[in-house]
């Protein structure tokens, strides 16, 4: 099993993450399969999670896993320690989500974002994020 700290490397300040949310609805969730879009700097999954999940909404609860796709991350590790907890990472193979995120919150539920792959030109991930929070994607 390997894991890697929070603090490898500075992270990107939490205004730097870039992340949609769909609006939730009155019950906090929202109505859509895809509750928001991330779009990171980098390939590098253990520093780019850390940023997210460092900026995520209060009402989502503590994140305690990440379920990512293994094609789009393949080096990631099983765990990692965030703000002194730590988070557990699996791999999926799934080829109808090979561009999402899932964080799962223990008693608060599932949450699915649409990843932009880092490399994306800006008006095309403007465009993917939009409609990522407007339409479910």
């Amino acid at each position: 099993m390997t894991s890697a700290s929070s603090s490898p490397s500075p992270l990107p300040a939490p205004r730097e993450v870039r992340l949609r949310l769909a609006e939730p609805t009155r019950f906090g969730r929202t109505a859509r399969r895809i509750d928001g879009a991330w779009w990171p700097r980098s390939d590098d999954l253990a520093r780019e999670l850390t940023a997210l999940l460092g900026v995520l909404p209060r009402a989502w609860g503590r994140i305690s896993s990440v379920l990512v796709n293994g094609d789009t991350w393949p080096d990631c590790p099983e765990q990692m320690v965030i703000a002194g907890q730590t988070v557990h990472v699996g791999h999926t193979d799934s080829p109808t989500a090979p561009h999402t995120v899932c964080l799962l919150a223990p008693g608060r539920g599932r949450y699915d974002l649409l990843v932009v792959p880092p490399a994306t030109a800006q008006a095309e991930a403007d465009l993917l994020m939009e409609r990522a929070v407007t339409q479910g994607a």
